[in-house]
Protein backbone atom coordinates (compact mmCIF):
# COMPACT_ATOMS: atom_id res chain seq x y z
CA UNK A 1 0.00 0.00 0.00
CA UNK A 2 1.39 3.88 -0.50
CA UNK A 3 0.70 6.07 1.85
CA UNK A 4 -1.81 8.85 1.12
CA UNK A 5 -2.03 11.92 1.98
CA UNK A 6 -4.12 13.38 5.23
CA UNK A 7 -7.38 12.16 6.19
CA UNK A 8 -10.74 14.54 5.84
CA UNK A 9 -13.47 14.63 8.16
CA UNK A 10 -14.07 11.64 9.30
CA UNK A 11 -17.65 9.78 9.74
CA UNK A 12 -18.56 7.45 12.71
CA UNK A 13 -15.03 7.74 14.19
CA UNK A 14 -13.16 6.84 11.28
CA UNK A 15 -12.58 8.18 7.64
CA UNK A 16 -13.82 6.00 4.94
CA UNK A 17 -10.79 4.52 3.65
CA UNK A 18 -11.12 4.44 -0.14
CA UNK A 19 -9.29 2.64 -3.32
CA UNK A 20 -9.01 3.44 -7.08
CA UNK A 21 -8.27 0.61 -9.32
CA UNK A 22 -7.15 2.35 -12.78
CA UNK A 23 -5.78 5.04 -11.25
CA UNK A 24 -3.55 6.47 -13.88
CA UNK A 25 -6.81 6.89 -16.42
CA UNK A 26 -8.67 9.55 -16.78
CA UNK A 27 -11.27 8.33 -14.64
CA UNK A 28 -8.94 7.19 -12.03
CA UNK A 29 -7.37 10.42 -12.08
CA UNK A 30 -11.42 12.53 -11.83
CA UNK A 31 -12.25 9.65 -8.61
CA UNK A 32 -8.53 10.59 -7.15
CA UNK A 33 -9.71 14.33 -7.60
CA UNK A 34 -12.81 14.03 -6.20
CA UNK A 35 -11.98 12.12 -3.26
CA UNK A 36 -9.43 14.67 -2.05
CA UNK A 37 -12.01 17.28 -1.95
CA UNK A 38 -14.66 14.67 -0.30
CA UNK A 39 -15.59 15.23 3.81
CA UNK A 40 -15.29 11.65 4.54
CA UNK A 41 -13.08 9.90 1.81
CA UNK A 42 -9.56 9.22 2.42
CA UNK A 43 -7.81 7.45 -0.52
CA UNK A 44 -5.63 4.65 0.76
CA UNK A 45 -4.36 2.53 -1.99
CA UNK A 46 -4.19 3.69 -5.74
CA UNK A 47 -3.53 0.94 -8.31
CA UNK A 48 -2.57 1.00 -12.02
CA UNK A 49 -1.28 -2.14 -13.42
CA UNK A 50 1.47 -0.44 -16.00
CA UNK A 51 2.46 2.29 -13.27
CA UNK A 52 2.53 0.17 -9.98
CA UNK A 53 5.55 1.91 -7.97
CA UNK A 54 5.52 4.86 -9.61
CA UNK A 55 4.14 7.97 -7.16
CA UNK A 56 0.37 9.58 -8.19
CA UNK A 57 2.37 13.27 -8.04
CA UNK A 58 4.52 12.22 -10.75
CA UNK A 59 2.08 10.64 -13.32
CA UNK A 60 -0.48 13.08 -12.24
CA UNK A 61 1.05 16.93 -11.50
CA UNK A 62 -2.38 18.10 -10.93
CA UNK A 63 -2.58 15.67 -7.99
CA UNK A 64 0.56 16.61 -6.50
CA UNK A 65 -0.78 19.12 -3.68
CA UNK A 66 -3.41 16.42 -2.62
CA UNK A 67 -1.47 13.30 -3.02
CA UNK A 68 2.38 14.01 -2.59
CA UNK A 69 3.64 10.57 -1.55
CA UNK A 70 1.04 8.28 -3.05
CA UNK A 71 2.25 5.56 -4.79
CA UNK A 72 0.31 3.36 -7.20
CA UNK A 73 0.28 -0.36 -6.26
CA UNK A 74 -0.05 -3.52 -8.39
CA UNK A 75 -3.72 -4.03 -9.34
CA UNK A 76 -4.19 -7.18 -6.88
CA UNK A 77 -7.37 -7.91 -4.80
CA UNK A 78 -4.57 -8.53 -1.94
CA UNK A 79 -3.51 -4.45 -1.83
CA UNK A 80 -7.10 -3.14 -1.65
CA UNK A 81 -8.40 -6.29 0.89
CA UNK A 82 -10.34 -4.48 3.98
CA UNK A 83 -10.71 -1.27 2.52
CA UNK A 84 -14.36 0.40 2.86
CA UNK A 85 -14.84 1.52 -1.01
CA UNK A 86 -13.15 0.08 -3.91
CA UNK A 87 -13.83 2.17 -6.74
CA UNK A 88 -12.72 0.49 -9.86
CA UNK A 89 -12.27 2.56 -13.30
CA UNK A 90 -10.57 -0.36 -15.15
CA UNK A 91 -11.50 -1.10 -19.54
CA UNK A 92 -14.28 -3.32 -19.82
CA UNK A 93 -13.75 -6.66 -19.13
CA UNK A 94 -11.35 -6.63 -16.09
CA UNK A 95 -13.65 -5.95 -13.10
CA UNK A 96 -15.21 -9.83 -14.23
CA UNK A 97 -12.23 -11.03 -13.02
CA UNK A 98 -11.59 -8.83 -9.93
CA UNK A 99 -15.01 -8.14 -8.52
CA UNK A 100 -15.37 -11.89 -7.33
CA UNK A 101 -11.60 -11.54 -5.78
CA UNK A 102 -12.95 -8.49 -3.87
CA UNK A 103 -16.66 -9.63 -2.37
CA UNK A 104 -16.61 -10.08 1.16
CA UNK A 105 -13.20 -8.42 1.54
CA UNK A 106 -13.86 -4.78 1.10
CA UNK A 107 -17.22 -3.33 2.08
CA UNK A 108 -18.21 -1.67 -1.34
CA UNK A 109 -17.69 -1.99 -4.58
CA UNK A 110 -18.04 0.56 -7.42
CA UNK A 111 -17.70 -0.49 -10.97
CA UNK A 112 -17.61 2.73 -13.43
CA UNK A 113 -17.02 -0.25 -16.41
CA UNK A 114 -19.86 -2.01 -18.48
CA UNK A 115 -19.03 -5.08 -16.58
CA UNK A 116 -21.80 -5.72 -14.80
CA UNK A 117 -24.57 -2.76 -15.95
CA UNK A 118 -26.67 -5.41 -17.76
CA UNK A 119 -28.89 -7.76 -16.11
CA UNK A 120 -29.16 -9.95 -18.68
CA UNK A 121 -26.13 -12.34 -18.93
CA UNK A 122 -27.30 -13.15 -22.10
CA UNK A 123 -26.40 -9.50 -23.25
CA UNK A 124 -23.21 -9.76 -22.92
CA UNK A 125 -21.85 -12.08 -26.00
CA UNK A 126 -24.46 -10.08 -28.23
CA UNK A 127 -22.67 -6.89 -27.43
CA UNK A 128 -19.66 -7.16 -25.67
CA UNK A 129 -18.42 -10.38 -28.07
CA UNK A 130 -17.88 -12.49 -25.15
CA UNK A 131 -20.09 -14.67 -22.05
CA UNK A 132 -19.91 -13.05 -18.62
CA UNK A 133 -17.42 -14.55 -16.01
CA UNK A 134 -19.15 -13.77 -13.34
CA UNK A 135 -22.70 -14.18 -14.17
CA UNK A 136 -24.22 -14.85 -10.96
CA UNK A 137 -22.82 -11.18 -9.23
CA UNK A 138 -25.15 -9.71 -12.08
CA UNK A 139 -28.45 -9.97 -9.92
CA UNK A 140 -26.39 -8.53 -6.95
CA UNK A 141 -24.94 -5.90 -8.75
CA UNK A 142 -27.35 -2.04 -8.16
CA UNK A 143 -27.05 0.00 -11.42
CA UNK A 144 -25.97 3.25 -10.79
CA UNK A 145 -28.06 5.77 -12.26
CA UNK A 146 -29.04 7.51 -8.61
CA UNK A 147 -31.60 9.97 -10.68
CA UNK A 148 -33.27 7.57 -11.93
CA UNK A 149 -32.61 4.14 -10.05
CA UNK A 150 -31.29 6.07 -6.66
CA UNK A 151 -33.78 4.42 -4.29
CA UNK A 152 -32.17 0.78 -4.61
CA UNK A 153 -28.57 2.72 -3.73
CA UNK A 154 -28.94 2.70 -0.13
CA UNK A 155 -26.67 -0.22 1.43
CA UNK A 156 -25.26 -1.87 -2.36
CA UNK A 157 -22.01 -3.76 -1.98
CA UNK A 158 -21.36 -3.82 -5.44
CA UNK A 159 -23.13 -0.70 -7.70
CA UNK A 160 -22.22 -0.96 -11.77
CA UNK A 161 -22.22 2.96 -12.33
CA UNK A 162 -24.24 4.38 -15.17
CA UNK A 163 -22.13 4.73 -18.85
CA UNK A 164 -21.82 8.73 -20.29
CA UNK A 165 -23.68 8.08 -22.87
CA UNK A 166 -26.78 5.57 -21.45
CA UNK A 167 -26.84 8.55 -18.17
CA UNK A 168 -27.23 11.50 -20.63
CA UNK A 169 -29.63 9.98 -22.99
CA UNK A 170 -31.52 8.30 -20.29
CA UNK A 171 -31.74 11.22 -17.94
CA UNK A 172 -33.32 12.83 -21.28
CA UNK A 173 -35.86 10.44 -22.34
CA UNK A 174 -36.76 8.54 -19.25
CA UNK A 175 -39.45 10.89 -17.75
CA UNK A 176 -41.04 11.27 -20.42
CA UNK A 177 -41.26 7.11 -21.24
CA UNK A 178 -42.03 6.31 -17.90
CA UNK A 179 -44.91 8.72 -17.65
CA UNK A 180 -46.44 7.54 -21.18
CA UNK A 181 -45.61 10.50 -22.92
CA UNK A 182 -43.74 9.15 -25.53
CA UNK A 183 -43.30 5.78 -27.46
CA UNK A 184 -40.55 3.22 -26.17
CA UNK A 185 -40.19 1.66 -29.60
CA UNK A 186 -38.59 3.44 -32.37
CA UNK A 187 -36.51 6.07 -30.32
CA UNK A 188 -33.68 7.26 -31.92
CA UNK A 189 -30.45 8.61 -29.87
CA UNK A 190 -27.87 10.89 -31.79
CA UNK A 191 -25.17 12.02 -29.24
CA UNK A 192 -21.46 13.29 -29.64
CA UNK A 193 -18.84 13.14 -26.87
CA UNK A 194 -15.60 14.43 -26.62
CA UNK A 195 -12.63 12.64 -27.22
CA UNK A 196 -11.49 11.96 -23.66
CA UNK A 197 -14.91 9.59 -23.52
CA UNK A 198 -12.10 6.91 -25.28
CA UNK A 199 -9.82 6.78 -22.37
CA UNK A 200 -6.36 7.53 -21.75
CA UNK A 201 -5.00 5.18 -24.17
CA UNK A 202 -3.39 5.59 -27.70
CA UNK A 203 -5.27 5.36 -30.69
CA UNK A 204 -4.68 6.93 -34.09
CA UNK A 205 -8.34 8.21 -34.74
CA UNK A 206 -7.81 10.43 -30.97
CA UNK A 207 -4.34 12.14 -32.33
CA UNK A 208 -4.63 15.66 -32.66
CA UNK A 209 -4.33 15.84 -36.43
CA UNK A 210 -7.01 13.03 -36.76
CA UNK A 211 -9.60 14.16 -34.11
CA UNK A 212 -8.67 18.18 -34.68
CA UNK A 213 -11.79 20.22 -37.29
CA UNK A 214 -13.22 16.52 -37.97
CA UNK A 215 -16.81 15.00 -36.55
CA UNK A 216 -17.44 11.33 -37.09
CA UNK A 217 -19.64 9.15 -36.53
CA UNK A 218 -18.66 5.21 -35.10
CA UNK A 219 -20.33 1.99 -33.56
CA UNK A 220 -23.38 2.16 -36.20
CA UNK A 221 -26.19 -0.15 -35.18
CA UNK A 222 -24.26 -2.43 -32.86
CA UNK A 223 -22.28 0.30 -30.14
CA UNK A 224 -22.46 -1.62 -26.93
CA UNK A 225 -24.27 1.30 -25.14
CA UNK A 226 -27.57 0.79 -27.01
CA UNK A 227 -28.84 -1.99 -24.07
CA UNK A 228 -28.31 -0.05 -21.98
CA UNK A 229 -29.77 3.07 -22.61
CA UNK A 230 -32.90 0.77 -23.18
CA UNK A 231 -32.74 -0.82 -19.47
CA UNK A 232 -32.13 2.91 -18.36
CA UNK A 233 -35.58 4.03 -20.02
CA UNK A 234 -36.94 1.41 -17.11
CA UNK A 235 -39.67 0.35 -19.49
CA UNK A 236 -40.20 -3.55 -20.28
CA UNK A 237 -39.70 -3.62 -24.30
CA UNK A 238 -37.63 -0.41 -25.32
CA UNK A 239 -35.94 -0.16 -28.45
CA UNK A 240 -33.28 2.51 -28.98
CA UNK A 241 -31.31 3.50 -32.00
CA UNK A 242 -28.22 4.65 -31.07
CA UNK A 243 -25.86 6.69 -33.09
CA UNK A 244 -22.47 8.29 -30.68
CA UNK A 245 -20.05 10.82 -32.30
CA UNK A 246 -16.71 11.89 -31.85
CA UNK A 247 -16.61 15.85 -31.86
CA UNK A 248 -13.20 18.21 -31.86
CA UNK A 249 -13.46 18.49 -27.69
CA UNK A 250 -11.55 16.77 -24.83
CA UNK A 251 -14.84 16.15 -22.52
CA UNK A 252 -18.83 16.35 -22.77
CA UNK A 253 -21.59 14.51 -24.63
CA UNK A 254 -24.84 16.13 -25.73
CA UNK A 255 -27.21 13.29 -26.58
CA UNK A 256 -30.27 14.57 -28.95
CA UNK A 257 -32.98 12.06 -28.34
CA UNK A 258 -35.90 11.77 -30.89
CA UNK A 259 -38.99 10.21 -29.68
CA UNK A 260 -42.97 9.58 -31.09
CA UNK A 261 -45.90 11.06 -28.94
CA UNK A 262 -47.91 8.42 -27.54
CA UNK A 263 -50.89 10.96 -27.06
CA UNK A 264 -52.56 13.31 -29.77
CA UNK A 265 -52.51 16.28 -27.32
CA UNK A 266 -48.77 16.21 -26.53
CA UNK A 267 -47.24 19.67 -26.20
CA UNK A 268 -43.89 21.38 -25.46
CA UNK A 269 -45.32 22.38 -21.67
CA UNK A 270 -46.56 19.36 -20.84
CA UNK A 271 -42.99 17.52 -21.40
CA UNK A 272 -41.07 20.12 -19.64
CA UNK A 273 -43.45 19.95 -16.74
CA UNK A 274 -42.41 16.16 -17.04
CA UNK A 275 -38.69 17.16 -16.48
CA UNK A 276 -39.86 19.26 -14.08
CA UNK A 277 -41.57 17.03 -11.90
CA UNK A 278 -38.70 14.18 -12.18
CA UNK A 279 -35.88 16.65 -11.47
CA UNK A 280 -37.01 19.75 -9.76
CA UNK A 281 -35.09 19.48 -6.04
CA UNK A 282 -32.13 16.93 -7.12
CA UNK A 283 -28.85 18.18 -7.14
CA UNK A 284 -27.40 17.00 -10.07
CA UNK A 285 -29.95 17.92 -12.91
CA UNK A 286 -30.99 21.01 -14.04
CA UNK A 287 -33.91 20.96 -16.50
CA UNK A 288 -33.21 24.78 -18.96
CA UNK A 289 -35.21 26.17 -21.08
CA UNK A 290 -32.63 27.14 -23.67
CA UNK A 291 -30.88 24.44 -25.87
CA UNK A 292 -28.13 22.45 -23.67
CA UNK A 293 -24.61 23.11 -24.36
CA UNK A 294 -21.82 20.84 -22.81
CA UNK A 295 -19.67 23.66 -22.32
CA UNK A 296 -21.83 24.37 -19.05
CA UNK A 297 -21.55 21.63 -17.66
CA UNK A 298 -17.61 21.00 -17.58
CA UNK A 299 -16.35 20.08 -14.63
CA UNK A 300 -19.63 19.66 -12.49
CA UNK A 301 -21.85 16.53 -11.68
CA UNK A 302 -24.55 18.62 -13.33
CA UNK A 303 -26.53 17.08 -16.12
CA UNK A 304 -28.74 20.09 -18.18
CA UNK A 305 -31.64 18.79 -19.98
CA UNK A 306 -34.62 20.09 -22.05
CA UNK A 307 -37.37 19.21 -23.98
CA UNK A 308 -39.52 20.38 -26.94
CA UNK A 309 -42.43 19.30 -29.10
CA UNK A 310 -42.00 19.87 -32.43
CA UNK A 311 -46.42 19.87 -33.97
CA UNK A 312 -45.16 20.10 -37.46
CA UNK A 313 -43.36 16.70 -37.78
CA UNK A 314 -44.87 15.12 -34.66
CA UNK A 315 -41.53 14.30 -33.19
CA UNK A 316 -41.18 15.07 -29.85
CA UNK A 317 -37.28 16.41 -28.80
CA UNK A 318 -35.16 15.39 -25.79
CA UNK A 319 -31.64 16.71 -25.15
CA UNK A 320 -29.60 16.13 -22.28
CA UNK A 321 -25.72 17.23 -21.85
CA UNK A 322 -22.93 16.27 -19.44
CA UNK A 323 -19.39 16.05 -18.60
CA UNK A 324 -18.75 12.51 -19.32
CA UNK A 325 -15.77 12.18 -16.80
CA UNK A 326 -17.97 13.53 -14.29
CA UNK A 327 -21.52 12.78 -14.13
CA UNK A 328 -20.46 10.84 -16.53
CA UNK A 329 -17.74 8.29 -14.91
CA UNK A 330 -16.11 9.31 -11.65
CA UNK A 331 -18.88 12.21 -10.30
CA UNK A 332 -21.44 9.22 -10.88
CA UNK A 333 -19.33 6.48 -9.01
CA UNK A 334 -19.01 9.14 -6.15
CA UNK A 335 -22.38 9.94 -6.28
CA UNK A 336 -23.82 6.51 -5.72
CA UNK A 337 -21.04 5.64 -3.16
CA UNK A 338 -22.27 8.27 -1.56
CA UNK A 339 -25.99 7.09 -1.25
CA UNK A 340 -24.70 2.89 -0.61
CA UNK A 341 -23.03 4.78 2.39
CA UNK A 342 -25.76 6.70 3.39
CA UNK A 343 -24.05 9.88 3.14
CA UNK A 344 -25.86 12.88 1.16
CA UNK A 345 -25.54 12.42 -2.16
CA UNK A 346 -24.12 15.38 -3.03
CA UNK A 347 -21.12 15.07 -0.38
CA UNK A 348 -17.75 16.02 -2.39
CA UNK A 349 -18.71 16.68 -5.92
CA UNK A 350 -18.57 20.05 -7.75
CA UNK A 351 -21.97 22.02 -8.44
CA UNK A 352 -20.04 24.40 -10.14
CA UNK A 353 -18.85 24.36 -13.56
CA UNK A 354 -15.25 26.08 -15.62
CA UNK A 355 -16.12 29.36 -16.93
CA UNK A 356 -14.57 30.13 -19.68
Amino acid sequence: MGSASGGGITVGGAAVKVGVVGASGYSGAGLLALCARHPHFEVAVATAASRAGQRVAEHLPSLAAAYPSLVMAPTEAAELAGLDVVFLALPHGQSQALVPALRGRVGLVVDLAADFRLADPGAYPTWYGAPHQAPELLDEAVYGLPELFGDRLAGATLVAAAGCYPTAAALALAPLVRAGLVEPTGIVVDAASGTSGAGAGLSERLHFSAADESFSAYGLVDHRHTPEIEQALGVPGAQVLFTPHLAPMVRGILATCYARPARPDLDTEVVMAALHQAYDGRPFVLVVDDPPATKATTGSNVAHVSARVDPRTGWVLALGALDNLVKGASGQAVQCANLALGLDEAEGLPLVGLHP
